[in-house]
């Protein structure tokens, strides 16, 4: 009988977009291969694979690697990004061996990362392909904090000699430079698209379908105090606001019969069929800091999205620079933000034309290339195709 192939992916923990544009390239693989085995390697949630992934998969958890730190969505803290990263990487070597040796017990036949260097040490110390799917490589992102590199300098090397093991890589939008990667190919949006028509899901959350509304989307890190008073004055827009298993912040006072602040648990939408790319179709505007995972959400359903400014991340400006051309989208200043004075962000996103949409059948041309290395089990045996081709 022949052997079943099995694609483990290493999926970054840092935020949710890493897991949710993945989420939807696993989808689309076991679409078109439903004889693959799916193995998770992530320190995101759980839940969020759980209630998503639309066939079987086996979940193991862990840090494949260590991000940013950051004390809410807003802030980052360079140094000790930088320390964290460098106390992982600097034994990338030996933890690859380990990860390869399970890579084999596991019977693993491709990897794929988004975008943990460990994922291609693995998959090149068990000489198996690994496909890298992402808009940026942690290096870069590294390489911007260059003030705090001076006591790390391996750290970027160890980072690049890994990725440059990878057998392709796939290059979302708005991304920077990939010259770590020794074969490139470009992807649309990898995106989540709504299944259900905008009113019906207001209707079925209770949420007002006579009046715009603002979605307040900060993803797992959370947003300090905002000047809720100050945001129920202007109600002539609703704000929804939501939870779900890893919220821990304040939760803002009720809008005192103003009717424009709006509770939406995410866990009972889910019990109800409604997913989160269903709620952001749903509303006019998401209010958010840049992020590759909601900018794509909102290009696909056609949502505008009002953005603040999230720290010293060097994607940042790389996200902000291509956003007016996927879709409407307006600047508040942090102070604005906090002190609830979002009207003015708000009327003008809504008053802007409309963008037209960008492709966002990324996750199905990723899919497509991923099945193409499946039943290949030697990484060797793809590189002397390659040469050959």
């Amino acid at each position: 009988m022949p052997q079943r192939d099995t694609a483990v992916f290493y999926i970054s923990g840092h935020g949710f977009g890493h897991a949710s544009r993945q989420i939807e390239i696993i989808n689309a693989l076991t679409a078109i291969r439903p004889d693959v085995d799916i193995i998770v390697r992530t320190s995101a949630p759980r839940w969020l694979f759980d209630r998503a992934l639309t066939g079987p998969f086996s979940f193991a958890p862990g840090d494949p690697d260590t991000g940013v730190v950051q004390s809410d969505s807003l802030h980052v803290d360079a140094a000790q990004s930088i320390q964290r990263a460098w106390a992982f990487h600097r034994t990338l070597d030996a933890q690859a061996r380990t990860e390869a040796g399970v890579l084999e017990r596991r019977h693993a036949t491709l990897v794929a990362g988004d975008i943990p260097p460990l994922a291609f040490a693995a998959a090149h110390a068990a000489d198996i392909p690994a496909v890298a799917i992402c808009n940026f490589t942690w290096d870069w992102i590294y390489e911007h904090y260059h003030d705090h590199l001076g006591a790390t300098p391996n750290l970027l090397p160890v980072m690049r000699n890994a990725y440059a093991t990878a057998t392709r890589a796939w290059r979302l939008p708005m991304a920077h430079d990939f010259g770590v990667f020794p074969r490139v190919s470009d992807a649309p949006l990898v995106a989540r698209h709504a299944r259900r028509p905008a009113d019906d899901t207001r209707r079925a959350l209770g949420l007002p379908v006579d009046r715009p509304l603002v979605l307040v989307s900060f993803g797992r890190y959370g947003l300090g105090v905002i000047e809720w008073a100050s945001v129920i004055e202007q109600n002539d827009f609703g704000v929804v606001l939501t939870r779900d298993p890893t919220d821990t912040g304040p939760i803002p006072p009720p809008s005192s019969g103003h009717g424009v602040l709006f509770d939406v648990d995410i866990t009972t939408a889910f019990d109800r069929g409604i997913q989160y790319e269903d709620l952001v179709a749903a509303v006019d505007v998401v209010l958010t800091k840049p992020g590759y995972g909601i900018i794509a959400e909102c290009a696909a359903n056609g949502t505008a999205l009002v953005y603040t400014s999230r720290g010293d991340f060097a994607e940042y400006a790389v996200l902000v620079e291509a956003m007016p051309r996927l879709l409407r989208c307006a600047y508040i200043a942090q102070h604005d933000l906090l002190a609830g004075r979002w009207a003015p962000a708000v009327r003008q996103v809504l008053n802007q034309a409309s963008v037209e949409r960008p492709a966002t059948n990324g996750a199905q041309v990723v899919a497509r290339g991923l099945a193409a290395y499946l039943g290949r089990r030697s990484k060797k045996s793809e590189v002397s195709r390659q040469k050959s081709e």
